[in-house]
């Protein structure tokens, strides 16, 4: 198994560092120089895992062969076969020996099958008759390797990394609707945090649902880490004490799990607003991150709750759950062309190897099975 995350270490003097791979550029905020052994960690997301000393973030290069491939194609699988209803009927598509209108409007409706939505299927159609004609395809085969580059393209903005360690502490702050699988979403964050080297404070700001403050200490317990809680505690309250604590303990994060509700509890989306507001006040600068989890399995509803969630908090990023079993995927090609939100991971399960990051190549080809 390798990490979500890369751990960024200072070169010694005079020494050039090698670059490491990443998903997209990242820019970090400048900084004042700090002596060494006070100077903030960093980590990134890397999809291909491995640890490289780098003076600052580079911009995009080609991947490096890996020494862990085969825990990543693992994954892969588990994912193109989560995804393969979606890809069987899309694939159908091609079968024939004709481009013609016909092709099309049957891939319309394998698209829109696959929740992927009316405006994001009128774009990829779009797209893909500018590349037929482009490539001047004849072979129906052809066009669905042309249809995985539109797929790419499109979900292309949706690929960028999570940089912990601009802000001591970084506080997360994670939403999402009741069973999209948040708090377990969470605990795996924290594994692979602490994995890497990052001290992590939780904190257990769902109150309103029964024993989910138990269900946060377990993976705490798990992962040895602290968490801040207080039985039947204002939600807002507990989260303005953990990110005073995570100051003064000088922790590198703090994760806040926040109460679960649909997008039409309108006292509880103020609620989360609220704990926004109460989270600036311990930090002006925080939340630095706030993370929608939603479920792959429900279709456009996910993308009515990113519009919902973003309207309400502004998001910086999605961990999309699920998707395996009778998922359908296409709602990632909904949100691409609406909500470009960047999604930093994707799950195929409850393990904790289920959760990875996302890469747009690797999705179009499972989607397309």
């Amino acid at each position: 198994m390798f990490s979500f995350f890369k751990k960024k270490t200072s070169p010694p003097e005079n020494t050039p560092a090698a670059a490491a791979p990443a998903a997209a550029p990242v820019v970090p905020a400048q900084a004042e120089a700090k002596p060494a052994d006070s100077a903030p960690k960093s980590w990134m997301r890397n999809p291909f895992g491995g640890k490289t000393a780098a003076p600052e973030p580079v911009p995009t290069a080609a991947p490096a062969v890996l020494a862990d491939v085969p825990a990543r194609q693992t994954w892969l699988n588990k994912l193109s076969n989560g995804l393969r209803k979606t890809g069987s009927s899309i694939s159908t598509v091609f079968t024939g020996t004709r481009i013609d209108e016909a092709l099309y409007e049957e891939l319309e409706d394998a698209l829109l099958m696959a929740d992927t939505g009316v405006k994001a299927t009128e774009q990829l159609l779009s797209d893909l008759k500018r590349r037929v004609k482009e490539h001047k395809t004849t072979d129906p085969a052809a066009v669905k390797t042309l249809l995985a580059d539109a797929i790419t393209d499109l979900l292309a903005p949706l690929q960028k990394p999570l940089v912990i360690g601009e802000h001591t502490p970084t506080v997360v702050m994670v939403a999402g609707v009741n069973g999209a699988g948040k708090t377990t979403s969470i605990g795996k964050l924290t594994r692979h945090l602490s994995s890497e080297g990052a001290s992590v404070l939780l904190a257990a700001a769902d109150t309103f649902r029964a024993a989910a403050r138990e269900q946060l200490g377990v993976w705490a317990d798990r992962n040895t880490v602290e968490i801040i809680s207080q039985e039947g505690g204002d939600p807002a309250a507990v989260s303005f004490d953990a990110v005073s604590a995570g100051k003064a303990r000088g922790k590198d994060v703090v994760l806040v799990d926040t109460a679960g509700r649909l997008p039409t509890q309108l006292h509880l989306m103020e609620e989360l607003k609220k704990i926004r507001r109460v989270v600036q006040k311990a930090d002006a600068t925080a939340p630095h991150e706030v993370l929608l989890v939603i479920d792959g399995n429900t279709g456009q509803n996910a993308l009515a709750q990113v519009r919902a969630f973003d309207d309400a908090l502004q998001l910086t990023g999605l961990i999309v759950t699920k998707l395996d079993g009778t998922a359908k995927g296409g709602v990632l090609a909904a949100i691409a062309q609406e909500r470009p939100i960047p999604v930093y991971f994707i799950g195929v399960g409850e393990k904790l190897e289920d959760l990875e990051t996302f890469n747009a190549r690797e999705f179009a080809q499972a989607l397309l099975a």
